[in-house]
């Protein structure tokens, strides 16, 4: 059976907002490389996919690209991704299906089939996936900015989640990761 983890950048003070991401370096986009190694399946609500979808597929046309973010891009560019959304007429970023149904059914199809690990990232969307039970790990990367406002992380998950810390990383650029599976 496959996993599906949650993988989110954060604030000090729990804000998930992409702005909130600071210090994302080589270093970093090397380490999300690597989990990507891991991945069959990238999964997005609207928001995050239109977020990603804006920047990824173009990046080797930036002049500035760095060596991490181009080779982030190749992997993050060429696994499959799903995208859930009522109000999305089309997905046009490549290896992206997108679906209209109902999340927490077809991931728990998704969940069932052979293959590498489903990530997804985001808030409302898996904040759905976190409430059904389905999140089996989460990668929380905690960034050393203390953003003050926006979307926190968790903020719609209905109850008490116990959790288990597998391991911690911490990056030169002060990002801290917490690795976590359930108890």
């Amino acid at each position: 059976m496959r996993k599906l983890i949650y993988k989110c950048n954060v604030s000090l003070d729990g804000i998930a907002e992409h702005t909130a991401a600071n210090a994302v370096d080589d270093e970093l986009l090397d380490f999300f490389s690597g989990l990507l190694d891991e991945t069959g399946i990238g999964l997005f609500g609207r928001i995050t996919y239109q977020l990603m979808e804006s920047y990824w597929p173009n990046i080797h046309q930036e002049p500035n690209a760095t060596r991490g973010e181009l080779e982030f891009a190749d992997r993050f560019n060429s696994i499959s991704k799903i995208v859930f959304s009522k109000s999305l007429e089309k997905a046009e970023w490549n290896n992206t299906k997108l679906i209209k149904g109902d999340a927490v059914e077809e991931v728990k199809k998704l969940k069932q089939q052979p293959g590498k690990n489903i990530s997804i990232g985001g808030i409302l969307l898996a904040s759905s996936l976190i409430n059904a039970g389905l999140v089996d790990e989460y990668w929380i990367l905690i960034h050393p900015v203390i953003a003050g406002k926006g979307r926190r992380l968790f903020e719609n998950v209905n109850d008490i989640k116990n959790l288990k810390l597998l391991e911690t990383k911490k990056f030169n650029s002060g990002v801290v990761v917490l690795h976590y599976n359930y108890k």
